[in-house]
């Protein structure tokens, strides 16, 4: 995986790359309550905001790690974005996008960095 200084995490899956947050962003928003995602489709440069997270602390965004589309959303947060809390990093995935340059992703964190990033 590869880790964005916003605390989102980038899987690679086949020539998709899945998106979610990471551990530590969920314990910093608290108690998840909605998420607003995407829709299929949609077209996305890098830095858009694409999803909205609120949280019994905060509102927050996530933005699009890469220029691509987006190709599956998580519906299950919808119905449950406590998930967010439970599994940050397995269930509670946002979107999934298809990407030009998979090549891209060389600019992004491995573990060892983001850990060392959040100290």
């Amino acid at each position: 995986m590869k880790y964005t200084e916003d605390h989102e995490w980038l899987r690679v899956e086949g020539d998709l790359v899945v998106v979610g947050i990471t551990e530590h962003a969920s314990e910093q928003l608290g108690d998840v309550v909605f998420v607003e995602l995407p829709e299929e489709g949609r077209g996305v440069s890098k830095g858009d905001e694409i999803v909205v997270i609120e949280s019994v602390k905060a509102a927050s965004d996530i933005l699009a790690p890469l220029d691509g589309e987006i190709v599956a959303v998580n519906g299950d947060l919808a119905d449950n974005p406590a998930l967010v809390n439970e599994d940050p990093t397995g269930a509670a995935w946002f979107f999934k996008m298809k990407v030009a340059d998979l090549a891209a992703l060389d600019g992004y964190m491995d573990e060892a960095a983001y850990k060392a990033l959040i100290g």
